[in-house]
């Protein structure tokens, strides 16, 4: 309480008659705790707050309301220039007093106190209700719950050798063996009875002993394995020299036998570690990596600790020999069956090379692998590395083996076993895409195409040509390939080409991205019409690409100056500077134009109007493109070159990257509240606001506060597409969210479908959505009739929490929990959205240890968080909060105050930091420099909400107070809601 020098005693004890009341205060002296507790919250509505003021309780309400004051629950006060106050007061009582705005001047006792705005204490009247009996019901709606989300594209698996036809002859036992060893997985073993060996013995063909695995006694094994041989043995070229027994078993076992750490530290170990590890660590890892599947980003395969050990088996102990000898017969059986032409039998037993072999493929056919010292080796090592006699030749001679099969195979008109051998056994997968295009077999390439993960304007073209034009056109609108496909397209199925194009230009179309179909459709001469109706639907609709839309009306059709010159003149000759950004952008259209007698008309007006605009000081210099038009030979402009001087480059940068510029701040008070709550609000092209006015559904409001349409849909939270022509509007209905399409040009609204969300995507493109629903991530067709996914991450292993996108990334962070429901870790996922989606990053938010109250992320993944609430032997000081950077970007990090609440908002080159104290909430937008440009305050109890875009930036709160700012010229704008 801040007590006036002297004691202040009004005429008036109380007001009388019918007031507006702005607050009731409740004496529990007079009433008791119990009864002054229980008027507090029978008053209470919607929006109001409770505080402890001289003893008693204040109920501030949301809004005021006409009241008789004998008939008053309490002590009425009535708001006056900012001033509660619970008497009338004359002038000079009130210069007396000298309330600042927000104090209180309660008359008790027959005396006038006035209290400041930090004497008030708030609140929570939700502590005073007893609901320690209840029990929290799960409630559903009565109705069916809503069908799954469909997938308009199942992946398709890898192709086997069932793809490629039955001519394809089955995988022999042996090359299964080492297929699983060159994949790390476990060798199966068939055990064989003495018949069927007898009967395969005496059934076998020249050549086939060679393959025959013959089960040896332990004598025989080990007199062979330990049996000397001579270097270069005529008649086994594969088999090299070998170090005695005792020597393999020193260098074995002795400390400077040259081997690292299983982990690749390099730090030297003895036997008995290296013996661990290759008997313990192989499998703990492997089941570390197996109970984090869905959790974990999957480790690169490779040969883990177990391998290595097998390595070290086969390089020092005497199976090496062994296992050297059964490839070696198994390769040199391999090369005899191509030599005798008999292709099915070598076909059966290939195995696949692959352009760069993995360590466990080299580890399987023995191929060598990188020395671990360069020393020189006194004796040679054995092992199965050596048995090959240089690996990397043996790879090259089964290349080539297979290269003249693939001749031999096309030669005999045997496509799919041809196509078999580029894609399985050189996995060549695109020549043989390709080779079984140039043969007719379509389908079985977009297969192909497809499950090898080739680029995806090849596989959107295979698709066309198989004619299967529903999954060509998904992949290409989830991958936006249209044009690579087109482009691919064109050079040999010019017809197919343009049917593709076509598509192409409808779903922009129907997108709201007018300016791109027309580009889209433009090569298609027979499509004028087409292209026509769209110019004028984008001219329309305004926003990005309109202006060159204008242009290319009057430069390219016939009727189209005619047409276009009420909407030319009235852009060139408006002065304001909100069109300039517009009269550029036509300008530089014209530039670009070919010559002819509409431009020449058109250069001069449009050069005097960007003249105009340079003097401007608030605006961006356009000298440079002034410069270019000058220069243009264009008879129309010769006397203008005359009259004007050549333009210079200023130097003048605009608002957003203008430091010296004074602060801007903006105030709104309760003077200020609308007629509706606002819950939503996004800026449109031509400065118009889109809000969401709840149930009240979504309103269109002009640049001059005029209501231009309303939708009648509910509307909550607003999806707003690149173009500005489209929204979603999003209202919750129990666990689901009620989603309706408004088409801001046409100005109508459809009710959509009912979906379950967790987190969705501020923006789209117009017709890819970004959703998570539960612990799956979406892309969602909106140009659907219903719902359907184009591509999903299902199982990312927690709940997400926040999205971001734009054109080229998108990012989401999801949080794990223990199986207790405790905080594990926050985890950040980053997406390539060109001819993707295509995961770029996914790494934990590390030196967290619990969920953080405030979230920020931008599309390129940078991530903020803030903790506002501190613990309870945390002093005063910054909030706890993480970045976790992408590029470098400097955050503000802002000081706290006893009192105060924060959050925060995030774009590439903008941020937002709110503050909140008392009812006084704060707005602060700074530069990525960290330089604050502009501060809003609200009075009031409703939060702040703040919707941040690169080209502007919304306040508004459920009172109903909008404010937007545009951060190109930094105009303030306010939105009257009536």
């Amino acid at each position: 309480m801040s007590a006036a020098s002297e004691v202040v005693r009004p005429r008036a004890q109380v007001h009388r008659g019918t007031v507006m009341v702005a607050a009731w205060w409740f004496h529990p002296g007079i009433l008791g705790e119990a009864e002054a507790r229980r008027r507090v919250l029978e008053a209470w509505s919607p929006g109001a707050t409770v505080w402890a003021l001289a003893g008693g309780h204040l109920l501030k309400l949301a809004t005021p309301c006409k009241s008789a004051v004998g008939a008053a629950p309490g002590l009425p006060l009535v708001l006056a220039s900012g001033v509660l106050t619970s008497a009338p007061l004359s002038p000079k009582e009130r210069e007396r007093l000298a309330p600042p705005p927000g104090a209180v001047v309660l008359v008790h006792e027959g005396v006038a106190r006035m209290y400041g705005p930090g004497a008030l204490r708030q609140v929570d009247p939700g502590a005073w209700l007893d609901v320690s009996e209840w029990r929290r019901v799960q409630v559903k709606g009565l109705g069916a719950p809503p069908p799954p989300l469909k997938v308009a594209l199942d992946p398709l698996p890898p192709p086997t050798r069932a793809t490629f036809g039955p001519k394809v002859p089955a995988l022999a036992p042996e090359a299964e063996r080492m297929l699983a060893r060159m994949a790390g997985r476990e060798v199966p073993v068939v055990r064989e009875g003495f018949f069927a060996r007898l009967r395969r013995a005496l059934s076998r063909r020249p050549g086939d002993a060679l393959l025959t695995v013959r089960r040896e006694g332990l004598f025989s094994r080990l007199r062979r394995a330990f049996r000397t041989e001579t270097q270069g043995t005529p008649g086994n070229a594969l088999a090299p020299s070998r170090a005695g027994w005792l020597d393999r078993l020193r260098s074995a076992f002795s400390s400077n036998a040259g081997h690292t750490s299983v982990m690749g530290t390099g730090v030297r170990v003895g036997w008995f570690s290296r013996l661990l590890a290759g008997m313990r660590g192989g499998d703990a890892a492997k089941a570390s990596q197996v109970s984090s599947t869905h959790t974990r980003p999957a480790e690169p395969e490779g040969p883990g600790a177990l391998e290595q050990f097998k390595e070290w088996m086969l390089r020092n102990t005497p199976l090496g020999q062994l296992v050297g000898r059964r490839k070696g017969d198994y390769l040199r059986h391999l090369f005899e069956l191509f030599e005798q032409g008999n292709l099915d039998e070598a076909l059966r037993h290939a195995i696949p090379l692959g352009k760069d072999p993995d360590a466990r493929a080299k580890l399987a056919l023995g191929v060598p692998g990188p020395r671990e010292e360069l020393r020189i080796q006194p004796r040679g090592r054995s092992g199965a590395a050596q048995s090959f006699g240089g690996g990397p030749a043996v790879f090259e001679a089964l290349r080539e083996r297979y290269r003249e099969t693939f001749r031999r195979l096309e030669r005999e008109g045997r496509i799919d076993e041809a196509a078999f051998v580029l894609a399985e056994l050189l996995e060549a997968a695109e020549e043989a895409v390709s080779f079984l295009e140039r043969h007719g077999r379509f389908q079985l390439a977009a297969e192909l195409a497809e499950g090898r993960n080739l680029p995806p304007g090849l596989v959107v073209r295979q698709w066309f040509l198989a004619k299967d034009v529903e999954r060509a056109v998904a992949i290409a609108r989830r991958s936006g390939v249209f044009a690579d496909a087109v482009l691919r397209l064109e050079k040999t199925h010019p017809a197919e080409a343009q049917a593709l194009r076509m598509l192409w230009a409808e779903s922009l179309a129907e997108a709201g991205d007018w300016s791109r179909a027309v580009d889209a459709v433009w090569p298609v001469s027979s499509a004028r019409h087409i292209a026509r109706s769209w110019v004028e639907r984008g001219i329309q609709a305004g926003g990005p690409g309109s202006e060159k839309l204008l242009a290319r009306l009057a430069l390219e059709f016939a009727d189209g100056f005619g047409a276009a010159r009420d909407d030319i003149q009235t852009l060139l000759s408006d002065e304001t500077p909100a069109r300039a950004p517009e009269r550029l952008a036509f300008a530089t259209e014209l530039l670009r134009a070919d010559a002819s007698d509409a431009r020449s008309a058109l250069l001069v007006p449009t050069v005097r109007s960007l003249m105009r605009d340079e003097v401007v000081e608030e605006l961006p210099s356009n000298a440079s493109l002034l410069q270019q038009l000058h220069a243009l030979k264009d008879p129309a402009l010769a006397a203008l070159r005359t009259d004007l001087p050549t333009p210079h480059v200023s130097q003048r940068s605009p608002w957003s990257e203008t430091h010296d510029l004074p602060h801007v701040r903006v105030w709104m008070d309760r003077s200020h509240a609308g007629a509706h709550a606002v819950h939503d609000a996004v800026v449109l092209p031509g400065r118009r606001v889109l809000l969401a006015l709840g149930e009240a559904g979504a309103r269109l409001v002009g640049p001059d506060g005029r209501t231009l349409a309303s939708f009648d849909v509910p509307a909550f939270s607003l999806v707003l597409s690149a173009q500005g022509n489209r929204a979603l509007a999003l209202a919750r209905r129990g666990d689901l969210w009620r989603v309706s399409r408004l088409d801001l040009v046409e100005r109508r609204a459809t009710r959509w479908c009912d979906l379950e969300l967790d987190a969705w995507a501020p923006t789209y493109d117009g017709e890819r959505w970004f959703t998570a629903m539960r612990d799956t991530v979406s892309m969602v067709d909106t140009l659907a009739a219903e719902p359907r996914s184009l591509w999903r991450v299902p199982e990312v292993g927690g709940v997400v929490l926040e999205m971001a996108v734009d054109a080229k990334h998108l990012s989401f962070l999801v949080l794990h929990l223990t199986p207790g429901q405790d905080f594990e870790r926050l985890e950040r996922w980053t997406y390539e959205l060109e001819d993707g989606p295509v995961l770029r990053g996914r790494a934990d938010m590390k030196d967290l240890r619990e969920t953080l109250d405030a979230l920020a992320l931008t599309p390129d993944g940078e991530a903020m968080g803030v903790l506002i609430a501190p613990t309870e032997d945390e002093e005063p000081g910054p909030w706890p909060y993480y970045v976790a950077p992408i590029v470098a970007r400097r955050f503000h990090r802002p000081s706290r105050q006893d009192g105060e609440r924060m959050g925060v908002v995030l774009t590439p080159s903008w941020s937002v930091t709110r503050f909140q104290k008392g009812e006084l909430h704060t707005a602060v937008l700074r530069t990525v420099a960290d330089h604050p440009r502009v501060t809003v305050e609200f009075s009031g109890t409703p939060p702040q909400v703040v919707r941040l875009m690169e080209d502007w930036c919304v306040v508004h709160d459920l009172l109903g107070r909008v404010v937007w700012l545009d951060l190109h010229s930094g105009e303030v704008h306010r939105v009257p809601v009536v």
